[in-house]
């Protein structure tokens, strides 16, 4: 055992063991055991691990939990890294780790190298992560942006995990808001050419699209000017999105997000799915036709209403096109799970969702739904409304070229998705340690410099002896190396990685308090130096891999 997700599932096995044992010897009754737990406590004193079982067991045997504690805690064999294993009130058992086996962990992290905190939790499943699918229709804006950390991270946790990962960027090219695009496209486009004509009344306003019929101006003449309005629509707005498209990467792109596929909503109807998906919903009984239009009936599969398919005038609705792109997903292209991530304006989509899974026959427990919340742009206490530059919108863009793409990725991820966030541009450029992202990456700055002295020492210290690493400090941060897999497994457990921001900072807290208690490079000590180079060098790798999760750059100088 080499880090301490694997400790902890050993700890569970040995409480379980014991329990059952001390069930045998009559020192406890025969009753089922509880889900048994294991925490870190949150006080030093109290180990590096301990269980509530016995609180637990208390309720349902009536037992003192203390003298359940003192049974289980006496049955657990010692072990190679465990220090000591004891009973603490009111009712835990607390486990401590050998200071020897900790800083023979510093080895085991320079060999794993980049591959530390892998594990295999996911054993070669497959999962789909699609994210951002903004309609090509403008530009992104902040909301779009956090949507794009949150998928790209957790596409990276699960591939860490043992997953088979694709991430699809869904193309929203069908439907009433193209139709919107294109007529507001050819409006400006004539515009542009000196012809005097109204925007449509739900067409897109924005300053991009004056700039969008200029840039069709100067690049085609009026050569859609002659032609029939529905031709002339078409053909344009089809060169509109390639290149609202193109704008859509590139934006993506300088964000460090990357797509394996780009899916075309208009392919569901051209290539048959959405046909077959609803002849296939209505052999099974859950289509309706009433008033004119077509229901699924979700009312007969618990929800409290039905929902319409087919609108009245024959088009699709949002959510039948959601079936057959999800018919696509899991029947089709078979992936054994699907997360979506979808803006807070989504959130009544996500039930009826589930209740259409059911009726394909797909597990609602395969496909996971996250929803990314709103977020609110802030200079210092102020809020930021409109671009200075274009004068309305705030674009992805216009943030990432103010504070840089690892300030947008650390602070999309610093708050769970489902929580509303506060954007504060100044912090994020502040060259200090009230900013995190500069504090994180400071700390690996300081390690690479560390390392390139002793370089330039001619300090070889790969014979370096880590049984040396003794002191508290050297142990402190140890201890939180090791937690990189735990992490790692329940960020893809859970599909919430807001916890890598928060162990990048509490690293870089610890490594900062190491440095200043701990001397590295001591001429009349060699020993104890290579020693901490080694300890440093293997913080170097730790820090380097919580930042790569999470996207970010590491650094070497500041």
């Amino acid at each position: 055992m080499n880090n301490l997700l694997e400790i902890k599932t050993r700890i569970a096995e040995l409480l379980k063991q014991a329990a059952e044992q001390a069930q045998r010897e009559g020192k406890l009754p025969e009753v089922a055991l509880p889900e048994i737990s294991v925490e870190r406590p949150q006080k030093a004193e109290n180990g590096d691990y301990a269980s509530n079982l016995p609180l637990k067991l208390a309720r349902s045997i009536g037992k003192n939990p203390m003298e359940i504690a003192a049974a289980i805690a006496g049955l657990i064999p010692a072990t190679p890294e465990m220090l000591s294993v004891e009973a603490a009130a009111p009712g835990f058992i607390n486990f401590s780790l050998r200071p020897e086996w900790l800083n023979r962990q510093v080895d085991s992290i320079l060999e794993a190298g980049d591959n530390y905190g892998d594990i295999d939790i996911g054993k070669g499943q497959s999962v789909q992560v699609e994210f951002v699918s903004a309609n090509p229709t403008g530009p992104l804006h902040i909301g779009h942006g956090r949507g794009a950390v949150l998928g790209s991270t957790i596409a990276n946790v699960l591939e860490a995990s043992g997953y088979n990962v694709e991430k699809e960027y869904y193309i929203n090219d069908a439907g009433s808001q193209m139709t919107a695009f294109y007529r507001s496209l050819l409006a400006r486009y004539r515009q542009a050419n000196g012809i005097d004509v109204e925007m449509p009344q739900e067409g897109y306003f924005g300053q991009y699209m004056i700039d969008l019929g200029r840039e069709m101006k100067a690049e085609y003449g009026d050569r859609f000017i002659h032609l029939p309005a529905e031709e002339a629509e078409s053909e344009l707005g089809k060169i509109g999105v390639t290149k609202m498209l193109a704008l859509i990467r590139s934006d993506l792109g300088k964000l460090g997000v990357e797509f394996d596929c780009w899916f075309s909503e208009q392919s569901l109807y051209d290539n048959g799915q959405f046909a077959k998906v609803t002849a296939l919903l209505r052999a099974a009984g859950h289509l309706n036709e009433k008033e004119g239009a077509t229901w699924f009936v979700s009312s007969a599969l618990g929800e409290d209403k039905d929902n319409v398919v087919i609108r009245s005038t024959g088009t699709s609705t949002y959510f039948g096109t959601d079936i057959a792109y999800h018919y696509n997903k899991f029947i089709e292209r078979g992936f054994n799970r699907v997360i979506d991530i979808w803006g807070a304006d989504h959130q009544g989509h996500v039930s009826r969702m589930g209740a259409v899974m059911g009726a394909l026959g797909v597990d609602p427990k395969r496909l996971r739904v996250i929803i990314s919340q709103l977020v609110t742009l802030k200079r210092g206490g102020e809020c930021v409304r409109v671009s200075k530059r274009s004068g309305d919108m705030i674009t992805l863009r216009d943030v990432i070229d103010e504070v840089g793409v690892d300030a947008c990725r650390f602070f999309f991820l610093a708050r769970s998705a489902d929580s509303q966030m506060d954007f504060d541009l100044e912090l994020a450029k502040k060259e200090s340690s009230e900013n995190p992202v500069y504090y994180v990456q400071y700390a690996h700055a300081r390690i690479a410099s560390i390392l390139k002295l002793a370089g330039e020492e001619g300090l070889d210290f790969s014979d370096g002896d880590v049984s040396l690493l003794t002191g508290e400090p050297e142990l402190a941060l140890v201890r939180l190396m090791l937690q990189l897999p735990e992490i790692v497994e329940f960020a893809a457990r859970t599909l919430e990685p807001q916890g890598l921001p928060h162990y990048a900072q509490d690293l870089a807290t610890s490594f900062h308090s190491f440095y200043k208690l701990c001397r590295v490079i001591s001429h009349e000590n060699s020993a104890q130096t290579k020693a901490r180079l080694k300890l440093v060098a293997a913080a170097k790798v730790i820090l380097a891999r919580t930042l790569g999760l999470m996207g970010m750059t590491s650094p070497e100088t500041m």
